[in-house]
């Protein structure tokens, strides 16, 4: 069976590798790793969503739903760091790295918690929640992503999303709208959108 970024013990051997990356004007240190999203650098979706999110309106903590290295949710708790980033994935290299990461980073106001998509936050919400989902899982598994973040999202919270066109922008910008009253396309930059949906 072929391994994927989304298993979740990767047993390709660890390649680890580290570089200097800049987010918001800032110099970040970032370890990754085959068998994790993006070995090499941060990938643009990523980086795109750092630099259009706004944090919501209303207090609590925001949550990185498929965390990888955690170059979001590290990126995010650094400009914010009177909140709490839990950053979650599925994969236990990914939370290993990105725990690593923040440590690296000196930002300590992170949680890392491994799960298969929201199954570890069954009693806990939010106030954000970002996410640059895994393709690769398929669309259903992405649109239930979407499903259990709603449900995770306090009242006026925001989910942001980043998906290319071609990867499917459209399908996920009918769902979310299925699922959220108010939904925004922030940002299109070279075929990615960002999209915020807001759990009124």
């Amino acid at each position: 069976m072929t391994e994927h970024y989304f298993s979740p013990k990767p047993q390709t051997k660890s390649s680890p590798k580290t570089w200097n990356y800049q987010l918001n004007g800032k110099s970040y240190t970032f370890t990754s790793d085959v068998g994790v999203f993006s070995k090499n650098e941060v990938d643009f979706g990523s980086r795109l969503l750092i630099e259009q999110f706004n944090e919501p309106v209303i207090a609590g903590d925001f949550l990185d739903l498929g965390c990888g290295y955690g170059p979001i949710g590290i990126a995010i708790a650094d400009r914010y760091n009177d909140r709490k980033i839990v950053m979650a994935d599925i994969n236990e290299r990914a939370v290993a790295l990105a725990k690593e990461n923040a440590l690296k980073n000196e930002v300590t106001n992170i949680e890392c918690v491994q799960s298969d998509r929201m199954s570890a936050f069954t009693s806990r919400q939010f106030a954000g929640i970002l996410t640059n989902p895994p393709i690769r899982a398929g669309k259903k598994i992405v649109h239930q992503m979407f499903e259990e973040a709603q449900r995770a999202l306090l009242k006026q919270g925001e989910l942001w999303v980043v998906i290319q066109k071609k990867q499917g922008a459209p399908s996920a910008k009918e769902k979310l709208e299925a699922l959220f009253r108010e939904v925004e396309v922030v940002a299109k930059n070279k075929g990615y959108y960002i999209m915020r949906a807001i759990n009124v």
